[in-house]
């Protein structure tokens, strides 16, 4: 006879797949709860005791872990060695094994709960027995997801056995479900020790979502989402209208939603293109900010991606609904301006309630060919202000000049950014000169007179300097740290320009 063995935490749908093992033949197995959910139910089952003589011990933690359990999974059938070691020690087989594991994931994201009850939620036997099964797939189906349940009973109707395929597909979704649940284990302790950068990167996504295609049609992409991720986070956000978002939405809203979370004073908007910013403003009113970011780009801004930090009312809307945008973020949307926009097929709108909070995100990564680089955040804005020059910028200088070092913080480097009365005037952003940057940014903007401008890393040359004077540009703000620092502070005395060194660059890769 082929036994099947169930010991599920999840029991969604277990009463009635099991009711459709006994009608092909199967004796069933099982433990604890699961045994007494079955027993409920009238189906005739033994408990794992039963098999092992051994009976369960130590709160639970040892029932399946026994020979006669992992002998009838393991053994290679028709294996003679096998077969004569299994009829001496009275194993009998073990044909199909459910289990789904303790919620480990649950648990641990309970902030109620505490170390003690995080500890006694690792499964041991659970994936002990889902690693045996899924190791001897050529002999055993293993099931870790309810999903599979109609699956299976639709091949053992037609075939009367569980085909090879299907085992090997039960077996790959096993594995990866035991590697994932591993790295969340792994992934408490080492924020226990605080080991940042353990010998071993285990990463664990989930996956919400298909996406049509990838950067390009010919390329195809998925969205994985953290296991922790919160509503603050772009894969956590409610999406309120409009056509799932494509792989280069979310990679295009991450860069105007990472800016959006710097400004938080006042309301606030950014458009970006491409992950850059090409008009960022804040302002009173959240219609007005719209209006200014606008203004600094009208021609980038079409097909953009908009990320506001304050709700969006109905004259932002009737502003926003002039336009081609991708997407809309926001914390929320008054129903009048749900009503505009909505009107729009292809516009996305996205809610986020906390929109301006940090992520909490603590590392980036990005992939190499064999590898994965990995680093912490740039969260910091500044490590020491200085002022190298003989005049230093005025209050509303400084207003504007910091302004424009957290948004070129968020520009491809190279990136130049042109501000004033808390807009920007012009962006030129990743260029492989930083005089190009300057040049681009110039070129773009309407009106420099009165600017101030903001560069991501130190000048090696005065050239900026000058580019600068000729625009009529009145402070900069940027790093310092050249080798050439003093033909640059030379250069602002001699025009009457005033220049911070922060200390910190933020080169964006």
């Amino acid at each position: 006879m082929k036994r099947a063995l169930i010991s599920v935490f999840d029991k969604t749908n277990i009463v009635p797949f099991v009711k459709g093992l006994t009608k092909y033949g199967y004796e069933i197995i099982s433990t604890g709860g699961t045994y007494k959910k079955l027993k409920e139910e009238g189906i005739e089952v033994l408990e794992v005791s039963e098999i092992t003589e051994f009976p369960e011990c130590f709160d639970g933690r040892v029932k399946t872990l026994h020979p006669k359990i992992h002998g009838g999974i393991l053994y290679i059938r028709g294996n003679e060695a096998h077969e004569k070691r299994k009829n001496e020690l009275d194993i009998n087989s073990i044909d199909i094994v459910v289990n789904n594991l303790y919620p480990f994931k649950q648990t641990v994201l309970n902030k109620d709960k505490t170390h003690e009850e995080i500890i006694e939620n690792i499964d041991i036997g659970g994936p002990s027995m889902i690693r045996a099964a899924a190791k001897n797939y050529k002999d055993v189906a293993i099931i870790v997801d309810p999903a599979d349940y109609d699956i299976v009973l639709k091949e053992l109707e037609e075939n009367n056995e569980v085909s090879f395929k299907q085992r090997s597909r039960l077996a790959a979704k096993a594995f990866t479900l035991t590697a994932h649940y591993d790295a969340l284990i792994a992934e408490y302790f080492n924020k226990i020790e605080e080991r940042e950068f353990p010998e071993y990167m285990t990463l664990t996504f989930e996956k919400p979502e298909i996406l049509r295609y990838g950067e390009n049609p010919h390329q195809k992409a998925n969205v994985y989402k953290e296991i922790k991720c919160l509503e603050n986070h772009l894969v956590g956000a409610e999406q309120l209208h409009g056509k799932a978002l494509s792989y280069n939405n979310y990679h295009d809203s991450q860069g105007a939603l990472d800016l959006i979370k710097e400004l938080t004073e006042k309301p606030a908007v950014v458009a970006a293109k491409h992950a850059n910013p090409c008009g960022v403003a804040e302002a009173e009113s959240l219609e007005l900010a719209f209006k200014k970011a606008f203004e600094a780009d009208p021609i980038s801004i079409y097909g953009g991606i908009v990320a506001v930090n304050r709700e969006v009312d109905l004259e932002t809307a009737e502003q926003m609904s002039k336009i081609f945008l991708e997407v809309v973020m926001a914390p929320s949307y008054s129903e009048d301006a749900l009503k505009i926009l909505t009107k729009k097929k292809n516009i996305r709108l996205l809610k986020m309630p906390n929109i301006d909070k940090s992520a909490k995100k603590e590392h980036t990564f990005k992939s190499i060919d064999g590898g994965l680089l990995i680093q912490n955040r740039d969260l910091k804005l500044i490590e020491e202000f200085s002022y190298p020059t003989n005049r230093k910028p005025t209050e509303e200088e400084m207003k504007s000049l910091m302004f424009g070092w957290k948004v070129v913080k968020h520009a491809k480097s190279n990136g130049i950014v042109l501000a004033k009365e808390g807009a920007t005037v012009g962006v030129g952003p990743g260029q492989v000169s930083r005089i190009w940057a300057l040049e681009n940014a110039i070129k773009q903007a309407k009106d420099t007179k009165n600017s101030v401008m903001a560069s991501d890393a130190f000048f090696p040359f005065r050239d900026c300097v000058d580019a600068a004077y000729k625009a009529g540009i009145t402070a900069i703000i940027q790093p310092g740290g050249s080798v050439r620092d003093q033909e640059s502070i030379d250069a602002c005395n001699e025009y009457g320009i005033a220049m911070i060194f922060t200390g910190m660059r933020h080169f964006k890769h």
